[in-house]
């Protein structure tokens, strides 16, 4: 008995990272959350919600955090759109642009999320090929005529990073909407955040899951032209912000000073462990995130990701085209990544022998 449409029963499911089982203590540093607890305001304001807001449905547009949000970035509030975590609005976005005959283009390889929203759309994929070095395949994007058109900036998994002055070239020449993912741009040295004031066509998209340290809280946005706003509101959930997000969220995002200085203990210790993995021969691609894309030269991929699991260590390995010799490896603590440093020098030392 077949229950559901026919894309949807082609489809295979998104796949997120492994997760460890309840009780079990691993070092996590495969699903890019932050190693740093979230701000002490936001935790502060947690601890003191009133159990009355929970009775009564949240405002339906989290209006709360769009103001804390527009404070903290420059923009008034009705530029700022909030969600359950960017992937909610990555949904809106698929839901309003895509179908059959409309199509999304987005470089490969990315975040396969994308994949994922088109097939539920029963959309086409216009899916461009990086080069090595992941550099954006603007000609070919724009080239493809996409109403829509998908940038992760910085990439994932390369962690590769493009300019916003390539950006704002591309957002001129795509004929529809054009999204900014800019999901880890708290470790980046640049972000498109002024693209939406001149590009009308442009959504950039944040969350607060990584730089904020509040992937459990679930709390994305997206920061475009009030009139994109408006057409994505039109297929949001009703309330799909909930109020303790709302609350938290915003005094977390207004809390800059807590939220840069733990972006840049993990800018250091991405730099340091980038140079002790290349020493061990390591070909390590230059990260603007907060992971690392390696090959390793010596011995598999997915040894070392089976090796490190074995040892209670849990990075990322992508079996898929282009990916599958290469691994990608968040940035634990200090501690952490001198943990993982040790186990890898063990494997390769247990393959030599």
């Amino acid at each position: 008995m077949n229950l559901f449409r026919p894309n949807i029963q082609r489809m295979t499911p998104y796949v997120p990272g492994e997760q460890p089982g309840i009780g079990e203590r691993v070092i996590k540093i495969n699903t890019n959350e932050n190693p740093y607890p979230p701000s002490p305001a936001a935790m502060k304001v947690l601890r003191e919600i009133d159990g009355e807001q929970f009775r009564r449905y949240p405002q339906p547009t989290a209006q709360a955090f769009r103001v804390a949000a527009g404070a903290a970035l420059g923009y008034d509030a009705d530029w700022i759109l909030p969600g359950n975590g960017s992937d909610d609005l990555l949904t809106m976005i698929f839901r309003a642009c895509t179908e059959p005959g409309r199509a999304a283009a987005y470089p490969m390889p990315t975040y396969t999320l994308y994949r994922t929203l088109a097939g539920i759309q029963d959309a086409e994929v216009i899916e461009v090929p990086f080069d090595d070095d992941f550099n954006l395949p603007a000609d070919a994007l724009a080239a493809a005529g996409a109403p829509l058109t998908l940038v992760a900036n910085p990439n994932a998994p390369s962690g590769t990073l493009f300019t916003p002055d390539e950006l704002e070239a591309l957002a001129g020449r795509v004929k529809g909407l054009m999204v900014v993912d800019e999901a880890y741009v708290d470790f980046a040295e640049s972000s498109a955040i002024d693209l939406p004031r001149r590009c009308p066509n442009v959504i950039v998209l944040r969350t607060l899951s990584k730089g904020y340290s509040m992937a459990g809280l679930r709390l994305g946005f997206g920061l475009a032209r009030p009139e994109i706003l408006t057409g994505l509101m039109t297929v949001k959930d009703s309330y799909n912000v909930d109020v303790v997000a709302c609350a938290v969220g915003a005094a977390a995002i207004a809390d800059q000073a807590y939220k840069n200085e733990c972006a840049a203990k993990v800018r250091s210790s991405r730099a340091a462990l980038a140079g002790q993995l290349e020493a061990m021969g390591f070909a390590v691609w230059p990260s603007q995130a907060n992971f690392l894309l390696v090959r390793p030269t010596t011995v598999g991929a997915r040894e070392i990701y089976e090796g490190l699991k074995k040892r209670g260590i849990l990075i990322r390995y992508f079996q898929q085209p282009r990916l599958e010799d290469k691994l990608r490896i968040s940035i634990g603590t200090d501690q952490d990544n001198a943990q993982l440093v040790r186990a890898i020098r063990e494997i390769l030392s247990s393959v030599d022998k």
